[in-house]
């Protein structure tokens, strides 16, 4: 029998196992149950494609797409691994087929809809009485939860599996699931003390941008124009609103289709289909669209409209750069859509779930508008500490200034309180604002707080409520028209004179230009090879097309660039390559080695492999050391100031200061090389016992001796320790 490491590299190419793969393999080999959380892009599918390669007999796997399921068979199958699949798009004949390959133990991996298990009085499963079952996986396992964010009936037919197989061991894995839900999907599958397996849920090659939903169509044309060559997905809320974008996008000259449950399943598969193959550059889709989709080298997700929940969110943002390489988040963002979504949020006769779904929606809202980091609220929110600062959202790329809201908040929160806190925000608003409307009743205007906002417009009202709101000195009842309420906090202003402060943006980071993100992922050399990368791009696209599979089920953009850059001149040379385990040298090493010989015969170079970080240390290798940061490191290697630097390089000492942090937090600079390490632990000690890290209330506690530069080599010490 091989080892599970054996397998990676032999089937997959990979040296190593990530996150918390190796625990997930090591327990299902061991025939225990096993729950595991994992981010999008994170190798979920190697949890229970490794044991079904190490144990005997065949593993079946529940998934809910058809696209899925013939996207991980094709995958297989390119790496020498035989595996099939059933579903509704098969004849009759083709299903019986690969039931008798499955009867004569020809199958590693066998793919199957939850349906298929439902169907005929469970006459698949009785099936299964006569076959060798190495173990069931349940992918998509969110599905079986009512309280999940995609609940799916036929998922809790699954149930039975347990009852009819309960030595066969069952591995559960989903992207994105809070703990109830958590706990609902152990139930609902009746795991027997399973393995519980959180992953961190950091996207660190994801930026997050949240910008406001204006002139939206123009922004994202002049959005695809800035990125002419890249593959992405747009969401919509409605379908009509599909088919309008991705028509006008058309009328613009983008390559873009569009997606929605009410178009026909040959046509749904169509245009899936030529996404995948990258003959369509945009997908403009409502969310029927691309769970499980497998596709690597989707370099951006806008949402044109607000999602109803963090875990939709999420899921569907982190169908960007599975890859690993940088790639963005773009949301666009107006209140409106959340009084539009409350509407779906209410289940009738279902007080409980009507409740939990308005929660998600507010989060969803509060992510939106909340003035933090936007990935440590993300990781915040699943359980996951994160600093904040993270140098890859809007918020930690804009510029801020400090705004004293004391009294104006006094004034709002005293219009709530006289108001008998019976009234929404607009009415709130146009009271303070003295407004003359028939809603504004002859009581009201007899009250003292009435028209004492009129020096403000009712925009700057808007986001005053929003901040008291987040920061907890209001609240909004869970009504379909909501009102504004107090709370304890309210009463610190109202009554005892507490100050509070807010940031303004003075300057709003928006999402970069595509010449930034090209230079955010060139590596080393990669930026004098963009041609033999090319050229590498069409020969995988043509083996893609013989082969009638999507590009990427041949190699990621990802190993595209590790040859790029490595030049790699044999089949040896190609073992050191992430992507290429034995099958595919033997398979594809005589496709792709010839162009690269070429070109280096050209441009008179030689291999470069000898210079490849080795893949194990390679993991912690952050990709904020490449590009323009690179270019910093250099100069400070080279000796100089970061004022200097920052002379040189035509930048403000903060964004020199910046890079060289993100040095700090993989470990390529020491701390000791930026700061004097005794202020360190007093740093630590401040910042571990805050609940809301504020760089501010250490900075104000420790005093002018120590910098915000000093903090935040601390703080990414301090991480790079744990």
């Amino acid at each position: 029998m091989k080892s599970p490491s054996e397998v990676l590299q032999q089937y997959f190419g990979y040296n190593h196992f990530r996150l918390e793969q190796a625990n997930a393999i090591e327990n299902v080999i061991a025939n225990k149950d096993t729950f595991v959380l994992m981010p999008t892009g994170g190798g979920k599918s190697l949890c229970y494609q490794v044991p079904a390669l190490v144990l005997e007999g065949t593993a079946i796997v529940i998934s809910p797409l058809i696209a899925l399921m013939k996207d991980q068979v094709d995958a297989l199958r390119v790496n020498g691994i035989s595996a099939a699949y059933i579903n509704s798009s098969m004849s009759a004949f083709e299903q019986n087929e690969t039931l008798n390959q499955l009867k004569q133990g020809k199958l590693k991996l066998l793919y199957v809809a939850p349906e298929k298990l439902s169907a005929d009085n469970g006459a698949f499963l009785k099936l299964l009485d006569e076959v060798n079952i190495s173990l069931f996986a349940v992918d998509e396992a969110h599905c079986v939860s009512h309280w999940g964010h995609d609940f799916r009936p036929d998922y809790l037919f699954l149930n039975s599996i347990k009852k009819q197989f309960p030595k066969i061991a069952i591995i559960a894995l989903t992207a994105s699931a809070d703990e109830i839900t958590r706990q609902d999907i152990i139930k609902q599958l009746n795991l027997q003390e399973p393995l519980v397996l959180i992953s961190s849920f950091n996207r660190a090659n994801i930026k997050y941008f949240v910008q406001p939903k204006l002139s939206v169509f123009h922004h994202i044309v002049q959005y695809l124009n800035e990125h002419p060559n890249n593959s992405g997905i747009i969401y919509c809320l409605s379908r009509k609103g599909t088919e309008e974008m991705a028509n006008k996008l058309k009328e613009k000259g983008i390559n873009s289709a569009f997606y929605h449950a009410g178009i026909s399943a040959m046509e749904r598969s169509k245009v899936q289909e030529d996404f995948l193959k990258d003959k369509i550059q945009v997908m403009v889709a409502t969310i029927a669209f691309g769970m499980g989709i497998d596709k690597s080298n989707v370099r951006f997700v806008i949402h044109s409209d607000l999602p109803k929940s963090i875990e939709s969110y999420y899921q569907e943002t982190g169908r960007a750069g599975r890859d690993g390489l940088p790639s963005e988040a773009i949301l666009f963002y107006s209140y409106a859509d959340v009084i539009k979504l409350r509407r779906f949020a209410m289940i009738e006769g279902n007080e409980e779930q009507s409740d939990l779904m308005l929660q998600k929606l507010q989060q969803m809202s509060d992510f939106a508008e909340v003035q933090k980091c936007r990935r440590q609220y993300l990781m915040e929110y699943f359980g996951e500490l994160h600093h904040g600062n993270c140098n890859s959202c809007d918020y930690c790329l804009s510029e801020f200034e400090n705004w004293d809201a004391t009294t104006d908040a006094q004034k709002l929160l005293s219009a709530v309180f006289r108001l008998k806190e019976r009234y929404g925000k607009n009415l709130i608003i146009d009271f303070l604002r003295g407004s003359k409307s028939l809603k504004i009743t002859d009581y009201m205007r007899t009250l003292p707080t009435y028209g004492i906002g009129i020096n403000n417009d009712k925009y700057y009202w808007q986001n005053l409520i929003k901040q008291l709101l987040i920061s907890g000195f209001l609240r909004e009842s869970n009504d379909e028209f909501p009102v504004l309420k107090l709370t304890e906090e309210s009463n610190h202003i109202l009554f005892k004179n507490k100050k509070i402060s807010f940031k303004k943006v003075k300057e709003q980071a928006k999402a970069v230009t595509v010449a930034e993100i090209e230079t955010n992922y060139a590596t080393n050399e990669i930026s004098e090879h963009l041609h033999l990368f090319a050229e590498l791009k069409k020969l995988r696209r043509e083996q893609a097309e013989k082969e009638n599979v999507p590009p990427y089920v041949i190699f990621s953009d990802a190993t595209l660039m590790e040859m790029a850059t490595y030049l790699p001149s044999t089949k040896e040379e190609l073992n050191q390559i992430s992507g290429f385990g034995a099958f595919k040298i033997e398979k594809y090493g005589e496709i792709f080695l010839p162009s690269i010989l070429e070109y280096c015969n050209i441009n008179n170079l030689s291999s470069k492999i000898v210079e490849k970080i080795p893949k194990k240390q390679r993991e912690s290798k952050k990709i904020s050391e490449a590009g323009t940061f690179t270019t910093t490191f250099q100069l400070y290697k080279a000796g100089n100031t970061i004022e200097d630097i920052a002379k040189m390089r035509k930048l403000s000492i903060n964004t020199i200061q910046n890079h060289l942090i993100n040095f700090v937090a993989v470990g390529t600079i020491k701390a000791s090389e930026l700061m004097d390490i005794t202020k360190i632990e007093p740093i630590i000690k401040i910042a571990t016992m805050q609940t809301i890290l504020s760089l501010k209330a250490i900075k104000e506690e420790l005093g002018n001796a120590f910098s915000y530069f000093e903090i935040n080599i601390a703080l990414a010490h301090h991480k790079l320790q744990q």
